[in-house]
């Protein structure tokens, strides 16, 4: 693993979170017996002049960003998330224990929201944020941008639409100001017990727009596609790589009796989704590739009759309909020379680039 140079004046989290922002980094590890590690661009960087980290460092480190409540959950639950904020920036932070000892990963945020051009999000996404009702998922493992491209829809509906938008989330990543709607934000266990309890009573909260951070379990799931069902647009995050990945979780998460019920429900509100991968991009940073879907007749179709392993040729063929598979993207990506072949090739393991 390559080393960074840092010389800070003490070993504090506040120069460690600093050094990660002025790296343009994205993500913070702190491990017993290791030395700090970043992340940027992707590849991991030991911090060079830092000693081995030690039980006692870790610990004081970790404790140093802790509120007493927050100090609590740890300790009950072995494991907490939550945002953190320094003067020249916002992370989300998870710490948890590993061999008996607590560790940390931050993953840096943003301060300015990027627009749907600057992660060139294409049009069809446009056209998802205008949809009055339905569900929208964007999906893609750890690390790969959902929360940012999220943010990037929420911030468009704000310029464009006249409407309430609830957001639930585990932290608070994006702060959002509101413009043309208003918008609240809602964090696990300061402003509601549970993502289920939250959306459970968001009803009653005359929204339009429903954003959730990450549907995670069967009651989540159900709330969600319930929501997009009475006329509420829903937009989610769900770790699955590919659209018809996203479809089988959505079912097969219920019990065998009630997953055709589900598909026909999943036929009815799906709208779209957003597969993405975050890859090396050409002269630096990273750029996203991505697979969309778009809920088509035929789709939904495919859906309903439990035929989802066929969506993947819909997409294929429906370029018209505004949709692609990873494959397509990354051909235009390296077309347009902002990623090598050689990188591509390796997120399309199954398929290939031909």
């Amino acid at each position: 693993m390559p080393e960074e140079k840092i010389n800070p004046s003490s070993l504090s989290m506040k120069a460690l979170l600093d050094f990660v922002i002025s790296k343009g980094g994205s993500d913070l590890h702190l491990v017993v017996n290791n030395k700090p590690v970043v992340r940027i661009d992707g590849t991991l960087f030991r911090v060079e002049k830092e000693p081995l980290l030690q039980p006692k460092d870790v610990s004081e480190l970790i404790y140093s960003i802790l509120t007493k409540e927050q100090a609590t959950i740890l300790e009950r639950e072995k494991d907490i998330d939550f945002a953190y904020q320094i003067s020249g920036g916002r992370f989300r932070v998870n710490v948890h224990y590993e061999k008996n000892n607590l560790a940390l990963a931050a993953r840096a945020i943003p301060e300015k929201i990027p627009s749907m051009e600057d992660i060139m999000l294409p049009e069809s996404a446009y056209e998802m944020t205008r949809l009055p009702h339905g569900i929208v998922l964007v999906t893609g493992p750890t690390g790969s941008g959902k929360s940012t491209t999220l943010a990037a829809m929420i911030n468009l509906i704000n310029q464009e639409r006249n409407a309430h938008i609830v957001t639930l989330e585990d932290p608070i990543e994006f702060l959002f100001k509101s413009k043309n709607c208003v918008i609240e934000q809602r964090q696990l266990h300061s402003d509601m017990v549970t993502f289920a309890q939250g959306l459970k009573h968001v009803l009653r909260q005359d929204p339009d727009v429903i954003m959730v951070g990450e549907m995670r379990d069967l009651e989540s799931i159900a709330t969600s596609l319930t929501l997009a069902e009475t006329g509420h647009l829903v937009l989610a995050t769900v770790h699955t790589y590919s659209a018809a990945q996203t479809v089988d979780r959505l079912i097969d998460v219920f019990p065998p009796h009630q997953q055709t019920q589900i598909r026909l429900q999943v036929a009815l509100t799906l709208r779209g989704v957003l597969s993405q991968q975050l890859l090396p991009r050409v002269g630096g940073g990273r750029i996203a590739a991505r697979e969309i879907m778009t809920n088509t007749p035929a789709i939904a179709n495919l859906i309903r009759e439990n035929k989802v392993p066929q969506i993947k040729s819909v997409i294929q063929t429906s370029a018209a309909q505004g949709m692609t598979t990873l494959a397509q993207d990354l051909r235009e990506l390296i077309g347009q020379g902002l990623i090598t072949e050689e990188i591509a090739s390796t997120y399309v393991i199954e398929e290939g680039l031909k």
